[in-house]
C-alpha cells in the first residue's frame, strides 16, 4: 500500500489533509448493491470507494467529518497477477477515488485514465 501511495502526485497529496485511506478485505453485498453492482456477479468488483462530500459541493461554513477512501484488498489480489500489478492498481484506484474527492465524475476519470 505504501509503495502505491508514495507514487501519488504531490499536487494531489497536499490537498488530502482531512482524507483518510483505509484498507478493508472486501465490500459487503449491501455496499456493492448501493453503488449499482450485483453482489452475485463475479464480474462486478469494487477495488475502492470514496465516502465524503466532494470539494465542489462544499460550502465555507460546512462542518464535515473527514472524508475516507477505502481500498478493498481481496478483489485486488484476486484480479492481479503480480505484486507490481497490485501496486499499480492501488495507485490508480486511489487516484480514481481522489478524483471523486475533487468532484470528478466517472466519465472525466475515464478520460484521465483513472477508471
Amino acid at each position: 500500500m505504501s509503495k502505491a501511495l508514495d507514487r501519488l502526485p504531490a499536487e494531489f497529496v497536499e490537498h488530502l489533509e482531512n482524507v483518510s485511506v483505509v484498507i478493508e478485505e472486501t465490500p459487503d453485498p449491501d455496499l456493492l448493491a448501493s453503488v449499482g453492482l450485483d453482489p452475485d456477479d463475479p464480474e462486478d468488483v469494487l477495488f475502492g470507494l470514496y465516502e465524503g462530500v466532494p470539494l465542489t459541493e462544499r460550502h465555507h461554513d460546512d462542518v464535515l467529518l473527514p472524508d475516507q477512501i477505502t481500498i478493498f484488498w481481496r478483489p485486488l489480489l484476486e484480479w492481479a497477477e503480480s505484486e507490481d500489478e497490485v501496486v499499480e492498481e492501488v495507485r490508480v484506484t486511489v487516484l480514481h477515488e481522489i478524483g471523486h474527492f475533487f468532484g470528478l465524475d466517472e466519465d472525466r476519470l475515464d478520460e484521465l485514465g483513472y477508471a
